[in-house]
């Protein structure tokens, strides 16, 4: 980790102490009890949790630490929430332990070891910004916002049910406890939310009974005097579906993840695919690498990759068996001229951490690559590649999910019943939720013909491995890419020819990978042998994208409506916005579709739920499908209205 984001910490009589704050992170008479005791009595967790309704809880937290409370609230959500029910945890932390230290201090509690581990295990590549850990099969999740708790909080939508107020004393860390953080702890409380903490201090107490929490001084802990703890009766208006069925139209890498999770919180999922089986556009290739081709600047694009690039790994690591259907071999992008050496250079300089990213010379890459490399550059410990179809099928095998294929999605009406896809002679499926994840086919039902995707075809080269090729063990990329063997083949390329529709193989894009293989490495080049491009195997398919590269994730506008209502620079509000009520998209990712897909899933499946979203909300908004149809009529500032 970086040394912005990675907190100091100090070991005395093996107790952890913040060098930063000169604190303790937890009473050195009994962490555990303190937390059980602060936190998991005081918000009457317990009794909520046994008598719990709702599908969904969310506890907030102002301080990660040691991730000691989140361990404790799971173990207790374990022991007694009904098992329909699903557990969110988000934390703040500007300051993150380095994963030595985490694990040196959970060592204190070999109690917590059966969710410390899984823990530890997923406590990794963590860069500024929200990272999402799942666990449990989805039963629990955290969330944890990694930066300056008054920059993370205001750019978070959820609603949250609990609140643990855990950074250090107020009188060490006073910007945790500042008002205007907690007029953000005030907007993100549902109603009936609680919370605690083990300070006692006025200006805590006064601040909170401000924002209309009912607020009582309570015995703390041990040799603490005084603790608070309040509720907040605000009534908010909560939306949430309460007909879990949705209709998914796409087999591929968007459609199956969109599919997946809803499934996964509970929906019933009808999986519509016009082809006889999943992943037959561009989701069929057969090795697809997973690279985050970060800029150099924190541009929205690069922070989609990123996030997209871990939610990925996570599913993979859940999901598929390694070796055969994807591997983390590590990914070397090679710095081949001055100009991509110049960005390697500012991508290192963000501060992200070594375990996401870090520089190799030509010798250290030549040794990680297992062939010679002709240069150095930046060096994914976690990349590599995956095959699509099997993450594709891994996906769509969810209970929760029903596939129709050979099956023509044609247009879509709406009804007082929700939303009916029609295909040649009937009606294919009805449901109040439908998702719109078929890449350009997405134009072909009047409801989004409107948006602007726009077909870029690209054609892999798949060649056979030999003795000395065989030793490829990791990713290379350029502008474009080789990887190791996949059941005796290399997959090398892809071409880009914007705005063609075809899918023939053509000589002329072989060469062009060929071209872009001997750049690579020429070693690796000379070591497959001869080459005859017109006799070739490889693969070409149509992608998806956008004018400006990013995806399209939510709800959409019905566009004749706003073009009818809202003439440029009107001043009409967000609530005037004529919404198709339950239509969303999940398209336009053009090649990198094995990271974004699956996080675009997650962020509609969020909105759906009323849960806390895994972006923050000036990433939802440039995302937002109907960016280009408001910035058209003028009306820039409701981009990501949405989300309220």
């Amino acid at each position: 980790m970086s040394d912005q984001i990675t907190g100091k910490l100090q070991w005395r009589d093996g107790q952890p102490r913040s060098a930063t704050f000169d604190d303790v992170y937890f009473s050195r008479e009994s962490g555990i009890e303190e937390t059980r005791h602060v936190f998991l009595h005081h918000n009457h967790l317990q009794q909520r949790w046994q008598n719990l309704q709702e599908p969904l809880f969310t506890i907030g937290e102002t301080g990660f630490g040691t991730g000691l409370n989140f361990l404790c609230a799971w173990q207790l959500w374990n022991a007694c929430a009904p098992p329909h029910a699903r557990l969110h945890f988000i934390s703040t932390e500007k300051y993150l332990l380095t994963h030595d230290d985490m694990s040196r201090a959970l060592g204190l509690w070999p109690e917590l070891a059966p969710w410390s581990a899984p823990l530890l295990e997923q406590y990794r590549d963590l860069a500024p910004g929200w990272r999402r850990m799942v666990f449990d099969g989805g039963r629990v999740t955290l969330t944890l916002l990694i930066g300056d708790a008054n920059e993370t909080l205001p750019e978070l939508h959820a609603h949250v049910d609990a609140w643990f107020l855990d950074g250090f004393a107020p009188a060490k860390n006073p910007d945790m406890w500042q008002p205007g953080l907690l007029a953000e702890i005030g907007r993100l409380s549902a109603p009936g939310c609680t919370f605690s903490t083990f300070t006692s201090v006025g200006d805590v107490r006064r601040g909170m009974e401000a924002l209309g929490f009912k607020v009582e001084k309570i015995a703390g802990f041990g040799s603490k005097r005084d603790m608070l703890r309040g509720h907040y009766p605000r009534a908010v208006d909560i939306q949430m579906q309460s007909d879990r069925r949705a209709i998914v139209i796409g087999g591929g890498i968007a459609g199956t993840s969109s599919a997946y999770s809803l499934a996964s919180r509970g929906w019933q999922v009808t999986l519509i695919e016009r082809h006889a089986e999943l992943a037959q556009e561009a989701s069929g290739n057969p090795q697809g690498v997973l690279y985050p081709r970060l800029s150099g600047h924190d541009i929205p694009l690069s922070r989609v990759v990123q996030i997209g690039y871990l939610t990925t790994l996570s599913l993979l690591r859940r999901l598929l068996s390694k070796g055969h259907d994807w591997d983390d071999c590590g990914l070397l992008q090679q710095a081949f001229n001055a100009r991509e050496a110049k960005r390697c250079e500012e991508v290192l300089a963000r501060g992200l951490p070594q375990e996401l990213v870090r520089a190799v010379d030509a010798s250290e890459a030549s040794q990680l690559a297992g062939v010679t490399m002709p240069h150095g550059g930046l060096w994914f410990s976690s990349g590599g590649w995956v095959h699509p179809p099997a993450l594709c099928q891994a996906l769509a095998a969810h209970p929760g999910i029903s596939i129709l294929t050979a099956s023509d999605a044609l247009c879509l009406v709406h009804d007082a019943h929700g939303w009916q896809v029609q295909g040649e002679q009937s009606c294919l499926a009805q449901a109040p939720v439908v998702i719109l994840a078929g890449a350009n086919d997405c134009l072909r039902f009047a409801q989004s013909a409107h948006l602007p995707l726009e077909p870029v075809r690209g054609q892999v080269t798949l060649l056979p491995s030999t003795l000395e090729s065989a030793h490829l063990k990791a990713v290379i990329c350029t502008e474009g890419y080789v990887s190791p063997a996949r059941d005796g083949q290399h997959c090398a390329g892809a071409s880009f020819v914007a705005d063609d529709r075809g899918i023939e193989l053509r000589a002329a894009e072989h060469t062009q990978n060929l071209a872009m293989l001997k750049h690579l490495s020429p070693t690796l080049y000379q070591s497959l042998g001869e080459f005859v491009p017109d006799a070739m195997q490889g693969r070409a398919a149509l992608r998806c994208t956008t004018p400006d590269y990013l995806p399209m994730a939510g709800p959409l506008l019905d566009a004749d409506l706003v073009i009818e209502r809202y003439s440029p620079g009107s001043r009409l509000s967000a609530e005037y916005l004529p919404w198709l009520g339950g239509l969303y998209v999940n398209t336009g990712h053009g090649s990198k579709g094995m990271l974004t897909a699956p996080l675009c899933s997650e962020i509609i499946a969020a909105m759906l739920e009323a849960e806390p979203l895994p972006v923050n909300a000036g990433l939802v908004g440039a995302l937002d499908p109907n960016r280009f149809l408001l910035r058209q009529r003028g009306l820039k500032r409701l981009i990501g209205a949405a989300i309220g």
